[in-house]
């Protein structure tokens, strides 16, 4: 497939590339800063641009079969309110660009705060809420409603609780809207093991027009 990835340059992002490029396929890696991209490869290019503008989305994706968004703010700045309100930005110009571009597919890196707990109740509503993460988790959520209303084949997958680079197992499991945790009551997936989970939905769509989550 050809793919046009945004965010690339990120923890989620640089793995998924380098993911996609292990299984053949072409990949458009779109980043802010060309200078800090490392991963090469015969199938990639590698683009400059701004998620947060339709008219660049519309003109980078043109031809592509799907596009992925790992876009959004760092760790070390999860919890501006001004960067994190770029992620439903960033919902509102993929959605426009993408229309424009006459491409249907889209694939979101969401955050795991929308994930419910129990019925009606949301882990960024919880009392032990970890506050850096709050600003980010609240702007994926109003995004997740955003593409909800969307003319598109979209998929938004969020991933766990603990969400850091590691091991790339190949063993996890899927979930849609309930946060998912293991026998010690731990919600965690490696950044490696996500993006096979991303990729073979991209691959193998299950999860159309919904939610999707990923964990061990």
């Amino acid at each position: 497939m050809k793919l046009a990835l945004f965010g690339a340059n990120g923890m989620a992002g640089s793995r998924i590339v380098s993911e996609a490029l292990m299984r053949g396929h072409d990949v458009t890696a779109i980043v802010r800063d060309a200078s800090r991209f490392s991963i090469s490869g015969d199938r990639l290019t590698v683009v400059v641009g701004n998620v947060l503008d339709a008219d660049t989305v519309a003109e980078i994706v043109r031809g592509h079969d799907a596009v992925i968004s790992a876009a959004g703010p760092g760790a070390a700045t999860a919890n501006n309110p001004i960067l994190a309100k770029d992620i439903v930005t960033a919902a509102y110009s993929l959605i426009d660009g993408l229309s424009r571009a006459d491409v249907n597919r889209l694939v979101v890196v969401g955050g795991a705060g929308s994930l419910e707990v129990s019925p009606g109740v949301q882990l960024v509503d919880t009392p032990d809420f970890p506050e850096p993460y709050r600003a980010a988790s609240l702007a994926h959520r109003e995004a997740l409603a955003v593409y909800k209303t969307a003319d598109l084949d979209w998929t938004f997958i969020s991933p766990a609780a603990e969400f850091e680079a590691g091991e790339r197992t190949g063993k996890f499991r899927l979930g849609s809207d309930m946060l998912l945790v293991d026998e010690q009551g731990r919600s965690r997936i490696s950044a490696e093991d996500f993006a096979i989970a991303l990729l073979d939905e991209v691959e193998q769509p299950q999860f159309i027009r919904r939610r999707m989550t990923v964990a061990y």
